[in-house]
């Protein structure tokens, strides 16, 4: 046994940057998301994640290509060799470090919240107020994750990425088990269709805003780099696109389809972590609460970590084009995000409603993203045979025109959700 995880264990190691992705896109915004989907539309909207994911595998494969045929980054990519690039860059930047922050204070609630919520079930402070245990969890776990950031370097970042992202998969792929869907409403979940039903359209824009983040893809060629992959490691960059794809959807389908078997056919809809907990609990006891909790919280810890990144080493790209993470810059900004974090639990608002909004705001930004790498990897000089072929830029297009639908419906759907 002690072989065979350890075969496992080697072979996640060699999809690095590809963990890094994972914990980028599946955090607890992905997770509630995926639980709100299925508790209320079932498994319904299985095919707009496998959409995203299918896109996100496109676009890690054309970041990748770009990263170990120039030995660029993006970010430095897009300033040299783009019109308007400087403009272009600080814009794609300011629009990640927005959508980023904005879901670390929900994410930071969430998981929080999640944590006081279980200990409670168990007879722990049950019915104390939660502002201040869920104020000091989520203090606690950003001072914890702050130290690591100050005292490591990649390798470590990658290791401690790979302990949450594999926690996670393994409790929501057990949790499926437990409570499983039924085989026709996964089948027919690969249908395309978008329930007649309020909220809705704002779950669509929030699935592909978690699922198709921007920063998943800008930042890749930052941790490429940082792992010393070249031109010759071009095999390993494009199976390291393709595993991280396909366990994006393994992880968030598995949960859609846990709160489809927990849920979905109650007709309650998760607007608490606890109601998750609650329901879990007669069907399956104690002990597949706790598991699913472990995923709950690994998926918040796998995207608190790398946001905490984003600010620092998206300038880091800006300037110098490599990642820096002893310069007094990275401590300065994960020290500013550490306190936007706080946000949600200072205010004490509720962390569900707040996370998927939260997540919409990573569309905007993505279509941009899109466009510039596709001119990108289209350019003789700089990619030579290595150019997109017919196929990767079918990839792209279509990835492109389902991010700007997408991002006008995340228009429309915050319109309505916000406005009077």
């Amino acid at each position: 046994m002690t072989t065979w995880w350890r075969r496992i264990w080697m072979l996640l190691l060699t999809i690095g940057p590809g963990i890094f992705c994972i914990g980028y896109t599946i955090g607890t915004g992905s997770v509630t998301a995926m639980l709100k989907a299925g508790s209320e539309y079932r498994m319904g909207l299985l095919w707009v994640l496998a959409l995203s994911c299918l896109f996100s595998w496109v676009l890690m494969e054309a970041f990748g290509r770009f990263a170990v045929v120039t030995g660029s980054t993006a970010i430095r990519g897009f300033r040299e060799n783009l019109p308007f690039g400087r403009e272009i860059s600080l814009l794609v930047i300011g629009g990640i470090v927005f959508a980023q922050w904005n879901s670390l204070a929900g994410i930071l609630g969430l998981s929080s919240h999640g944590v006081f919520e279980t200990v409670q079930l168990f007879g722990v402070g049950r019915g104390a107020d939660p502002y201040w245990p869920v104020l000091l969890i989520a203090a606690t776990i950003l001072g914890a994750m702050y130290v690591v950031l100050l005292r490591g370097e990649y390798a470590l970042f990658e290791r401690v990425l790979l302990l949450f992202v594999s926690l996670m998969g393994l409790s929501f792929v057990i949790s499926t088990f437990i409570v499983p869907p039924r085989l026709a409403d996964v089948v027919g979940g690969f249908v395309p269709r978008v329930p007649d039903a309020p909220g809705a359209a704002l779950m669509v824009a929030a699935f592909v805003g978690t699922t198709m983040a921007a920063p998943t893809f800008v930042v890749r060629p930052l941790l490429l780099k940082a792992k010393g992959w070249t031109l010759g490691d071009y095999g390993a960059q494009r199976r390291d696109a393709l595993v991280s794809a396909l366990l994006m959807f393994a992880i968030s389908g598995a949960v859609m389809a846990v709160a489809t078997g927990a849920l979905g056919y109650t007709g309650r809809s998760v607007d608490r972590v606890l109601d998750m907990v609650e329901a879990l609990t007669p069907l399956a006891g104690p002990f597949a609460v706790v598991i699913f909790m472990v995923g709950v919280l690994s998926a918040g810890l796998s995207s608190v970590f790398p946001i905490l990144m984003v600010a620092p080493l998206l300038i880091g790209d800006y300037r110098r084009g490599r990642f820096e993470s002893r310069s007094k810059l990275f401590r300065v900004l994960t020290g500013v995000a550490c306190l936007v974090g706080l946000t949600v639990p200072i205010l004490g608002a509720s962390p569900v409603p707040a996370q998927i909004l939260t997540q919409v705001f990573n569309v905007f930004v993505l279509p941009l993203v899109i466009l510039s790498i596709a001119v990108l990897v289209n350019r003789p000089a700089l990619m030579g045979r290595y150019r997109a072929g017919w196929l990767l830029n079918l990839g792209l297009l279509a990835a492109f025109v389902f991010s700007v639908l997408i991002s006008l419906t995340g228009v429309l759907a915050l319109w309505r959700a916000l406005g009077p």
